[in-house]
């Protein structure tokens, strides 16, 4: 059986991995889809900003409330069994779209969409803990959310392309087409859940373990942390480091897009490197968490740089690019608290850390721009420059303070154990 690097099969990747990081593309094609179609459908179905928003809002919602319950199905039903039923789901959401004549049917379509997306790293961790040795989960996560992570890659420049030949609901078609292959490629290819001896799961059992899994002081110590660590690409990449493109480095439309199109790349780049880091980091016996708080320790070092307002293209593309390789260190902080609970039970842990992320990266996102209103309006009707450092700050004093939790929870729990 041929073997890659870290003694990894690439019969596994084959089989696990690449069919389930392509349901993470399609999560983050989702999610990154509205950038693109938004103004196009403000036009042609006379949308405010309003009820675009509202758009955008929905999905989130639904991804949020689905993660509890979708962590107790993964670890009663598998990976393959959740992830298929999900890609239809999507699928369908797709299609609704598509198919919308205006802005209630909209509403519905991002609703599903976010129920069938919810599962797209989640599933990966899953199956990972499932098929994998423990020393290599985060290493072909790490490959898994890089090849994700081209999602958002997928949705702006080819969509953009794609709007004036097929207009937006023949892309939402593409979209609903794409969604079923991979549904039937992960139906095809991903092995079932491995068996495990034991008594007989209920139902009840499962949801009173998520609550023992919630009350456990272990996923306090580090859970917000973590979902702090991978807030900041909800946040930035979501909504901010446009306009921040915009009325800070004063880059013009064509120029961001070029920004946040390389940023997506490195992301992919950080994917695969921070995954790498930390499964050596695991082998040369470090602290588990070693790679996620330096992840966090560099966040806040380049969120310095951008509070200094730097305008020289070179300054801010590196700094954006740095931060978007240190920020996809998320998952390797999920993964490493995932092993601090028994295999079985990867899915409902995965699923709350999740949660919290969502949480944060909303709670965040208002305050900012809260912060950012405190200011007037520019004369470009953009926001004042000095309102996003202080925003930066909010973010990076969030990032030191979890880095500091973590240290310490970690170097806590070695004195215990020892």
């Amino acid at each position: 059986m041929a073997r890659l690097r870290l003694g990894v099969s690439a019969r596994m990747l084959l089989q696990v991995t690449f069919p389930l990081a392509a349901a993470n593309v399609m999560n983050q094609a989702a999610r990154m889809v509205m950038a693109i179609v938004g103004p196009v459908l403000a036009v042609e179905l006379g949308l405010s900003a309003v009820e675009l928003g509202v758009l955008a809002a929905s999905l989130f919602a639904a991804y949020a409330a689905t993660q509890l319950p979708l962590g107790v199905a993964l670890d009663a039903f598998g990976a393959r069994r959740v992830q298929t039923v999900l890609m239809l789901l999507t699928a369908i959401g797709f299609a609704i779209f598509a198919l919308s004549p205006g802005f209630a049917g909209l509403v519905a379509a991002r609703i599903v969409l976010g129920m069938g997306i919810s599962a797209g790293l989640m599933a990966v961790i899953k199956a990972h803990a499932d098929w994998f040795e423990r020393s290599r989960v985060a290493y072909v996560t790490g490959i898994a959310t890089a090849i994700g992570a081209l999602g958002s890659a997928l949705t702006t420049s080819p969509v953009q392309a794609m709007l004036p030949v097929l207009g937006w609901r023949g892309v939402f078609w593409g979209l609903c087409l794409l969604a079923l292959g991979v549904a039937t490629w992960i139906f095809l290819s991903v092995p079932d859940k491995p068996r495990v001896p034991g008594p007989v799961r209920t139902l009840r059992g499962d949801i009173a373990l998520s609550g023992r899994i919630l009350a456990s002081r272990t996923f306090w110590r580090f859970a917000p942390a973590v979902a702090t660590l991978s807030m900041f690409n909800f946040v930035y990449l979501g909504l901010w480091a446009g306009p921040w493109l915009r009325d800070v480095a004063g880059m013009d439309g064509a120029a961001r897009a070029g920004v946040l199109f390389l940023y997506t790349f490195a992301m992919v780049a950080g994917s695969m490197l921070t995954g790498s880091a930390a499964s050596r980091a695991t082998a040369a016996g470090l602290p588990s968490f070693f790679v996620p708080i330096v992840a966090l320790a560099g966040m806040v070092l380049l969120q310095a740089g951008l509070m200094l307002q730097p305008s020289q293209p070179s300054v801010v593309l590196g700094l954006w690019l740095a931060i978007a390789v240190f920020g996809a260190a998320g998952p390797a902080g999920y993964i490493v608290l995932c092993q601090m609970f028994p295999p079985e039970q990867t899915g409902r842990v995965s699923t709350a850390i999740n949660t919290l992320t969502l949480g944060f990266a909303f709670l965040v996102q208002a305050v900012i721009g809260w912060i950012l209103d405190l200011w007037p309006r520019t004369g470009s009707n953009g926001w004042d420059p000095d309102s996003y450092s202080w925003a930066l700050a909010l973010t990076a004093v969030l990032q030191a303070l979890a880095a500091l939790a973590m240290a310490t929870a970690q170097r806590r729990g070695r004195a215990i154990s020892t």
